[in-house]
């Protein structure tokens, strides 16, 4: 894993929401799920940023659906992480758990 594959706390909490959504993930779903599942009241900018740098990293991929008279004619934007994404996400999960190993100790038993 290179740094730049290297995720920031909220690339990880786009991609683990994306996956969570699962085959009909599209951004205001994703909005949604981040808002019920942490409290956290996400700008639409600062995800639509993340979601434009996560695929340019390859770690997530997006195609249009039909247009819709409901949408103004715009399609919906369909995500879905990539293997390079899951694998990323995974290895971000595994350096988190590994660097609070033994810290529930420190902390007096708080999580």
């Amino acid at each position: 894993m290179t740094n730049e594959s290297l995720l920031g706390t909220f690339e990880q909490l786009v991609l683990a929401a994306v996956m969570q959504v699962g085959d009909e993930a599209y951004p205001p779903l994703v909005l949604d799920w981040i808002k019920r599942n942490t409290g956290r009241d996400v700008n639409r900018g600062s995800l639509y940023v993340t979601l434009d740098r996560l695929e340019k990293k390859d770690l997530l991929r997006s195609s249009h659906g039909d247009t819709n008279a409901e949408r103004d004619g715009r399609p919906k934007r369909y995500l879905r992480v990539t293997r390079e994404g899951r694998d990323a996400l995974a290895y971000a999960r595994a350096s988190l758990l590994a660097s609070w190993n033994g810290l529930e100790e420190i902390l007096g038993g708080t999580s």
